[in-house]
This record gives C-alpha cells, sequence and structure tokens, in this order.
C-alpha cells in the first residue's frame, strides 16, 4: 500500500516513533518489574507502581525529545503536568488489570504477573497515545507550505501584484488605499 497523504504520512512516522519509544519503555517496565519482585519482597501490585514510574520517567524523555520534539515547547510547566496527569491515568489503567488478575482471579504465578502486566500496559499504551498526541504534545500551530512537499514557511511575504510591488493593504486593494486596521475592543 503506497501511502499517498502526507497527513497519513506523518501519522505512521508518529506511530513508529511512538511505538519505538514505548518498545523501550515496556522493557524498562518489566525489566524494573522482574527485578523489584526478585530482590524484595513487595506484593506484585507495588513492584509493579514502581515500575511503571520508572518507565513513566524513561519515556517521558523519549517522548519530548525523540517523538514529538517538533511539537509545541512553549508550556513546559503545563505539557509536563498533563503528561504526569495522563501518565497517573495510564498507571491505574495498567495496574488496575494486573490487581484484577491477580486478587480477582487468583493469577498469581511469575508468568502470569508478566503476562497481565504485558496485557495492562497494552491497554495503557491505547489511552496514553491518544492523551499524549491530543493533550500533552500539541502539535504547532498551522503554518503555510510554499509549495506541495517543501518546507514550512514561518513568515508571510507581502504578495506581489501582477503590475508592481506588493500593496500595503495586501492582495485584492487598491493603489492608495490604507491597510486594514485591527478592530478596537469595544468594553
Amino acid at each position: 500500500m503506497e501511502l499517498r497523504s502526507s497527513g497519513l504520512q506523518r501519522l505512521v512516522r508518529e506511530l513508529a516513533k511512538f511505538g519505538a519509544v514505548g518498545g523501550a519503555g515496556v522493557l524498562v517496565n518489566l525489566g524494573v518489574f522482574n527485578l523489584v519482585r526478585h530482590v524484595s519482597d513487595l506484593p506484585v501490585v507495588r513492584a509493579s507502581i514502581i515500575a511503571t514510574v520508572v518507565a513513566i520517567a524513561f519515556n517521558y524523555v523519549g517522548f519530548r525529545y525523540w517523538t514529538y520534539r517538533d511539537r509545541d515547547k512553549s508550556g513546559r510547566t503545563r505539557e509536563l503536568t498533563l503528561f504526569l496527569l495522563f501518565s497517573a491515568v495510564g498507571l491505574v489503567i495498567e495496574n488496575g488489570v494486573l490487581y484484577l488478575a491477580t486478587y480477582g482471579f487468583g493469577w498469581n504465578t511469575p508468568l502470569q504477573n508478566n503476562v497481565f502486566k504485558f496485557v495492562g500496559i497494552g491497554v495503557a499504551t491505547l489511552f496514553r497515545f491518544w492523551s499524549y498526541r491530543s493533550w500533552v504534545f500539541r502539535a504547532m500551530p498551522a503554518r503555510e507550505n510554499a509549495a506541495e512537499g517543501s518546507e514550512p514557511v514561518l513568515r508571510h511575504e507581502p504578495e506581489q501584484q501582477p503590475d508592481g510591488p506588493a500593496q500595503p493593504g495586501g492582495p485584492g486593494k487598491k493603489p492608495g488605499t490604507e491597510p486594514d486596521k485591527p478592530r478596537q475592543r469595544v468594553p
């Protein structure tokens, strides 16, 4: 299948980057989970919460500086607050699945713990992808493209009229007329 839409191509690239960071985050999450379970006597869900928190920190760095590096960086405090909020919801989803399997169904062997930890990560990942791309790492405002496939243009150049230089009022204005004035706010 050939991808023709640039929007679809961007989404596929974003999904691939999100998946790469997320895949590494899954390895961190499962590795820390099994390490904590092996070296401590913590209950399974507490060990999982510790592992999830470590993975959240790992993933933030990967998402901010690689997956979503081209996104709006102006509100880092807002971004981090929303990231932590949505990550906490993901933590509850992820560990809720593990809790239900362990304490609800009694599936509490090391293999079962890892399987349901993995299932919980998968379910939470769907929520995280949607929330991170929609609310946390917002897209930059739309920019004009000079031509299809070209680099974004960051400033607007006055358009040239067929018979001379650009007029102060912009395209469609008659020579000698004043440019549009901004409307004043009425109290």
